[in-house]
């Protein structure tokens, strides 16, 4: 049955709603390589939804022989509401009550749920979800012990449930939410993108890229383990507001002129990387994590995220090195493209995200 369709009727609130200058032969490579990269990130990605998806939640509790205690949450009250609901066996029954408490944040329906043939061989889907760019995390906790998870995708809406849930593919299930979660982060992407655009030696780009990673990581943890946390909307306000301070310090790099972010930019991306950390944060926080599975959770998570970072830069540095092979020479329009699409995209999705926050506060 669809839940959508199955309590609509009684919780419809709930389910439905100048010429730059540079130093060193190298630098128009540079531009042009990253330029692609900016396209890369551009195809395929609407600008007002810039700022990556919090995944769903389906969980299930066995407190008795066929019987689950059932919990489905949806984010909302982002930039963009998706529209998705789980898609449950004919032969299930769900009892949910009369009335739902509201969760900020997040659609959240909590019932009990009657499996008579038990959950094994039993296919459970997200109706909508193949329209979307989010992940739905899959949890069952069995009578037994036994944990049983599954990551849920656009790509792979339907799982079939009573497979082994062990360790190894709880683990793997959180590093590909945090692959998957930076990978949707496109404005995570464009200020490590707005890094490469003004740090050029090798050993500073290696000190600058370190720190941002030691900043966001420490923020994630502090933040998934409940210990500190800033309400979404200013949040991504402030990292839109660090994407286009990256901007102006891109075009006084092409210019040969300095500034402290160009004399220290690892202090910059540490400082910024903060910010970060805390939208990466959002990702497993939206989850409600137990007690007893935080730790391996967020350890995971960081993994994935640090990995899809990884992958950009590299991506980024092998197109930079193939374009100087090749020798390609650039018309000018691409060799600025990157910059200017950096501080662009800074400074709309900051007035767009803090004409959100005001009027969400009035």
């Amino acid at each position: 049955m669809r839940l959508s369709k199955s309590i609509a009727a009684r919780r419809a609130p709930l389910i439905a709603r100048h010429s730059p200058r540079f130093d060193g032969d190298l630098v128009p490579s540079v531009r042009a390589a990253l330029g692609m990269a900016v396209l890369l990130l551009l195809t395929g990605v609407s600008v007002t939804s810039a700022h990556e998806m919090r995944p769903g939640l389906l969980e299930l509790h066995e407190i008795s022989p066929g019987t689950y205690s059932f919990l489905w949450k949806k984010p909302s009250g982002g930039e963009v509401e998706i529209q998705i609901a789980p898609v449950l066996p004919k032969e299930w029954r769900l009892r949910t009550p009369d009335r739902q408490p509201l969760t900020p944040g997040a659609v959240v329906v909590r019932g009990t749920l009657e499996c008579p043939a038990g959950l094994e061989g039993q296919t459970v889907s997200i109706a909508g979800l193949e329209a979307t760019a989010t992940d739905v995390l899959v949890r069952i906790y069995h009578a037994d012990g036994r944990l049983e998870s599954h990551l849920l995708s656009p790509a792979k809406p339907s799982i079939t449930l009573g497979q082994s849930g062990g360790g190894r593919q709880h683990a793997l299930g959180y590093l590909q939410l945090g692959v998957q979660h930076i990978g949707l982060g496109i404005d995570h992407l464009l200020f490590v993108l707005g890094l490469l655009l003004i740090v050029s030696d090798r050993w500073k780009l290696l000190k600058t890229i370190s720190a941002f990673t030691v900043a966001h990581s420490l923020t994630l943890a502090v933040a998934t383990l409940g210990l500190a946390s800033i309400p979404m909307s200013p949040l991504n306000a402030l990292i839109a507001l660090s994407i286009f301070f990256l901007g102006p310090e891109i075009v006084h790099a092409w210019r040969g002129e300095t500034s402290f972010t160009i004399r220290h930019p690892w202090v910059v991306a540490f400082g910024f990387g903060l910010l970060h950390g805390f939208g990466f944060a959002s990702g497993l926080t939206s989850l409600g994590l137990a007690p007893g599975e935080i730790v391996s959770a967020l350890l995971w998570f960081n993994v994935g995220v640090e990995l899809g970072q990884l992958a950009f830069v590299i991506c980024c540095i092998a197109l930079i090195r193939s374009f100087k092979t090749l020798q390609v020479r650039w018309p000018r329009w691409a060799e600025i493209l990157p910059g200017y699409a950096v501080g662009t995209l800074g400074a709309y999705w900051t007035i767009q995200r803090i004409a959100i926050l005001l009027g969400g506060s009035q």
